[in-house]
């Protein structure tokens, strides 16, 4: 057992503020040992409470004030403080996926998954809160676990550093009312007391009914009431889940009396008797006598039994995913017989790990009385014990945005608690984009994306912090909420080129040929406003070019960038145009004038052959060339006017 701590004074006491009935415990510390010196139990003169929830203060307080006077004449001195605990059967569990949407193009941090689980607690809490169709009480959580993650609905260990288009996740939130807080906190103060430590009630049983070294391993613990069976789960260390059935002892107890006609409270005592006395003999309403073993009692209602047992493993595999390596039970209804067994097999365990838990597992605790150290008394136990030890108060006080608010400690409070407790918008962390701007260019609508904004600022006590910073008692956070980017009013020349310089023959043009906006010409380079249509005049295709620069000399190629190119061939800005011209000379040719285009610098006799008639290929006879009655040369220069003689000699 847990070294306890020295407490600044020597008596402990705690109270068990149940549906029907409450108990106060009044011990101290003697060395290692918790030492219950006096108790106290009275039951609820009328129906105050109801699972678990205080509904009449004052009749609650009542039965306070009762235990307290006699317990403050038992030991003859008064008693300030007092430990608490809230019902487990006042929690609520929510299983809950969210995905969300992200650019394509954005890498996962670990604030956009914070966030992602934040909007998944508070979906959770929207949910819990419509359940509850006739209180409409304030849920908060006060913890979750992550099941998975999805990027792109595929599961994934872990979301930061990846791309995709949509993450999500899958967890399990669990909630509990900040009225059931409340009326605990408006009892204690109207009763002349102060609370010195509340923790939940699970949390108590568990303290003290599982060893800590053992709360490594995958535990169940189902405490049995009348009323509701409510279920905590550990694992490594913790307790990852808490669930609740809506069977339990009360269904026993109204299974006895329709089995055997018996009103409310002689089936109640019949159920009670079942785990001590092998034979019972009661009368029925109509005065007719029974006989009967305990064993044959059981058989007759083992329906409800099995009923009850298959409930409590359904909820435990559905939070836990499996069965867990052991159950403990307790809570007066857990020693019903038949129960323990029926359970087990349900989960598909041995018998021997199904077990009921009762004072006798408490270690290091003297002074119980032998007539209350059943599985019904662990849970008060547990509540001093855990006033005792004040490892940790389980409600802290933390003011958050000038506003004071009381939320569960976990050991690990965190910011992000905070904002699920508040209903604080998720979105207001991440910065928006600014407004986008639309303009219009020949009619296509163009789009600009707003700039990114700052975003949130969280403070804890006027330092920097974040969504996981831990938060202490009397702690301060601010959060200054994150800001919309601007929303960008561009230049004309940001959206189109008002120039697009191309060269030919070493001489610049200018591609545009004509800005309108809205309709007018526009000179130099504006600011554009919203919705302006835009529409340009370019140059775009070497064709185009040419009817551009109308071009008056006849040409045989044109090269672009020292390709050759089409009438159809794209321009762009910078290319560099050459058109190559065409040329003339004028030759007599055996004695006919002939006017020839070329495209050559220098026209040369043997050119003759590509614009002339004369088969060189089937000689008859010797070839006869002239140029002004000179015999010529193939490689002999023309010029225009020159006379020239081609033909075959005989």
């Amino acid at each position: 057992m847990k070294q306890w701590k020295n407490s600044k004074e020597d008596l402990i006491f705690s109270l068990d503020i149940g549906t029907r009935t409450i108990i106060g415990i009044v011990g101290k510390y003697t060395e290692e040992e918790f030492n219950i010196l006096a108790y106290s139990i009275k039951e609820h003169s009328k129906r105050n409470m109801y699972d678990g929830q205080i509904h009449d203060i004052d009749g609650v307080t009542e039965a306070v004030k009762e235990i307290k006077d006699e317990l403050e004449g038992k030991l003859g001195t008064s008693l300030k403080k007092v430990s608490i605990a809230a019902a487990g059967r006042s929690l609520k569990t929510c299983k809950v996926r969210v995905d969300k949407e992200i650019g394509s193009n954005s890498e996962i941090r670990r604030n956009m998954v914070e966030v992602l689980e934040l909007e998944a607690v508070q979906k959770a809490q929207e949910i819990i809160n419509n359940d509850e169709e006739q209180n409409r009480l304030k849920y908060y959580n006060i913890g979750y676990t992550v099941i998975s993650y999805y990027l792109d609905d595929n599961i994934m260990n872990k979301l930061e550093g990846h791309k995709g288009d949509k993450i999500g996740v899958k967890l399990l939130a669990t909630f509990l009312p900040q009225m059931v807080i409340e009326g605990l906190y408006s009892v204690i103060s109207k009763s002349g007391l102060e609370i010195s430590n509340i923790t939940l009630e699970p949390i108590a049983a568990i303290n003290v009914a599982i060893k800590e070294e053992l709360r490594l391993l995958n535990l169940a613990l189902v405490d049995i009431g009348a009323g509701t069976s409510d279920i905590a789960i550990t694992k490594d260390g913790k307790i990852m889940a808490y669930a609740m059935t809506s069977q339990a002892g009360d269904e026993i107890t109204e299974a006895l009396c329709k089995k055997y006609l018996l009103d409310f409270n002689d089936g109640e005592n019949l159920k009670v008797k079942l785990n001590s006395q092998e034979v019972h003999e009661f009368a029925d309403v109509v005065d007719i006598q029974h006989k009967l073993t305990t064993k044959e009692i059981v058989e007759s209602i083992y329906e409800t039994i099995e009923s009850i047992s298959s409930e409590i493993a359904e909820k435990i595999i559905e939070f836990n995913g499996k069965a867990p390596s052991a159950v403990f039970l307790i809570g007066g209804s857990s020693q019903m017989p038949g129960l323990k067994d029926c359970i087990a097999e349900k989960l598909g365990l041995p018998k021997e790990r199904v077990s009921i838990r009762d004072t006798s597992f408490i270690e290091n605790l003297e002074g119980m009385d032998p007539s209350i150290n059943g599985p019904d008394i662990v849970t008060p136990i547990g509540i001093a014990v855990e006033g005792a030890t004040q490892r940790y108060e389980n409600f802290i006080q933390i003011r958050f945005n000038d506003e004071e608010v009381r939320i569960f400690n976990t050991e690990k409070a965190k910011v992000s608690d905070i904002l699920v407790l508040t209903g604080y918008n998720p979105r207001y962390l991440i910065p928006k984009l600014g407004e986008h701007f639309i303009y219009f260019i020949n009619g296509e609508r163009k789009t600009i994306i707003g700039e990114e904004g700052n975003p949130a600022k969280i403070y804890v006590n006027n330092k920097t912090g974040n969504l996981n910073t831990i938060l202490q008692d009397g702690d301060i956070v601010e959060i200054v909420k994150a800001a919309q980017g601007e929303k960008r009013t561009p230049y004309l020349s940001e959206c189109i080129p008002v120039e697009k310089i191309v060269s030919c023959n070493n001489q610049n043009y200018n591609l545009v040929r004509d800005i309108r906006i809205n309709g007018n010409k526009v000179e130099g380079n504006p600011q554009l406003r919203e919705g302006d249509r835009i529409d340009i005049v370019e140059v775009k295709s070497v064709g185009e070019f040419l009817e551009f620069i109308d071009l008056k000399i006849p040409f045989t190629n044109i090269l672009v960038n020292g390709q050759k190119a089409n009438y159809n061939t794209l321009l762009k800005e910078s290319d560099n145009i050459t058109i190559i011209e065409n040329r003339t000379i004028e030759l007599v040719i055996n004695g006919e004038e002939k006017v020839i285009e070329h495209n050559k610098d220098e026209f040369i006799f043997v050119d003759l052959f590509d614009y002339i008639d004369f088969d060189l290929s089937k000689p008859r006879g010797n070839l006869i060339l002239k140029i002004n009655n000179e015999v010529a040369e193939y490689m002999a220069p023309l010029k225009n006017g020159d006379k020239i003689e081609i033909s075959w000699s005989k």
